[in-house]
């Protein structure tokens, strides 16, 4: 996917190579609050500081106030403050960086999260230090490497079944049950009635 956006969240600072390319490449850049601090740090400056304005540091709300777009309502959280905001604005492939690690708590929330993103019609990914997590509807079709491990989280799919995977795929009713599976060749497919959560690791460099 190339993504007309990315929205940097206030988790850990990506340091994979993916996520730090994505975060440079993108052409709009919309901080999650407290995110837009380590994002200045670095020497970069943002399209869009959205959320409450609570959590970004005293100089920067200063020295960036002209940015920073303050939506103080508590029904969401800032990562989709700011997925809304880019919705609204047209743009609908998004990809999410920063939106793990911290609190396990966040991290949870901003992962179940993609599966609304997606019923509102955006086209969305979160790439973390490790992988990508990407919500999916129905049969979805993937590009990867022998060997290469993928976890499928299910979330109201019926008749789950995997083509291009090790172990075979059931209506899996924890999160865990579909962790930890592999790719046996250069794609994998997964077929289905419903929504789940693919998160695919990145592949470790050829021998």
């Amino acid at each position: 996917m190339k993504a007309e956006a990315v929205v940097l969240a206030n988790g850990e600072y990506p340091t994979a190579p993916l996520p730090l390319e994505i975060l440079a490449g993108t052409p709009y850049v919309v901080c999650c609050d407290g995110g837009a601090d380590e994002y200045i740090r670095q020497g970069h400056i943002p399209n869009l500081i959205i959320g409450d304005g609570d959590s970004i540091s005293e100089e920067n709300r200063k020295k960036y106030g002209h940015l920073l777009h303050r939506i103080s309502e508590q029904e969401t959280n800032d990562q989709t403050k700011a997925v809304n905001y880019l919705l609204s604005q047209g743009k609908r492939q998004i990809a999410i960086v920063g939106a793990t690690g911290k609190r396990e708590d966040h991290t949870l929330g901003n992962i179940s999260l993609l599966m609304d993103y997606m019923r509102a019609g955006a086209d969305v990914r979160t790439y973390t230090d490790y992988g990508i997590f990407i919500p999916c509807r129905d049969i979805c079709t993937f590009t990867c490497r022998p060997g290469q491990q993928v976890s499928i989280i299910n979330f109201n799919a019926r008749k789950l079944h995997g083509l291009g995977l090790v172990y075979p795929l059931s209506d899996f009713t924890n999160w865990w049950q579909g962790t930890l599976n592999e790719c046996t060749g250069t794609e994998f497919t997964i077929e289905a009635e419903g929504e789940y959560l693919v998160f695919l690791n990145y592949p470790q460099p050829l021998p």
